[in-house]
């Protein structure tokens, strides 16, 4: 007896759950560009560097056709110094990968939770994003400035240049004056865009 109940009661819990799910449709990211920027106390070109990352994974959820939420996995280990070279650039790479900043080896990968988009009247940017973020298992909740096109099941967004502080991630010398040098300050800009996939339930 007690085992039928268990059967029923499941079998109950997932037909809720693809009730829920029902008509439910998923843009997935198709396109994106995401570049960083970190600079030194004494803010200019020669002491600032910037790179990039790529998504590992993106998508964005509607019901019906509104937007409900939407989800991005950044892969850490894809990250890029572009304004250096040679031994440099390995170096430098090597640093941010590793231990004293992103540790990529223990948390390969960054998150970011969409929430919302506001949307803004006579700004330069029609919208603002508001989100969780997650970086080396640290969530904060962050907004930034952002041009947001959302047509159908079809989501275009470009953001603002923006900034994180990095210590808010534990990114930074532990125990060193090096980390005096480094502003708080890393700065993120990115765009995507998305295909729509159908993934309606059957009745």
């Amino acid at each position: 007896m007690k085992r039928l109940l268990l059967f029923v009661m499941m079998c109950a819990s997932i037909s809720f759950a693809f009730a829920q799910k029902k008509g439910d449709k998923i843009s997935k990211v198709l396109t994106s560009e995401i570049k960083w920027w970190g600079h030194k106390v004494v803010k200019t070109v020669p002491t600032s560097h910037y790179g990039s990352l790529k998504l590992k994974s993106g998508k964005f959820t509607f019901d019906k056709t509104v937007l409900v939420d939407g989800e991005f996995v950044i892969d850490m280990r894809s990250l890029v110094v572009a304004d250096l070279s040679g031994e440099d650039q390995v170096k430098l790479t090597n640093d941010l990968k590793g231990p004293t900043f992103f540790e990529v080896k223990k948390f390969p990968t960054a998150k970011f939770h969409l929430k919302k988009i506001i949307p803004l009247a006579n700004s330069e940017y029609n919208s603002t994003i508001v989100g969780d973020i997650t970086i080396k298992g640290i969530r904060k909740t962050i907004s930034f400035p952002a041009n947001a096109h959302i047509t159908q099941f079809t989501v275009e967004i470009e953001s603002s240049r923006f900034s994180l502080n990095r210590k808010d991630f534990r990114v930074f010398y532990q125990s060193s004056v090096k980390d005096y040098f480094i502003k708080d300050e890393m700065d993120i800009q990115f765009k995507l865009s998305t295909q729509k996939i159908d993934n309606e339930r059957p009745l």
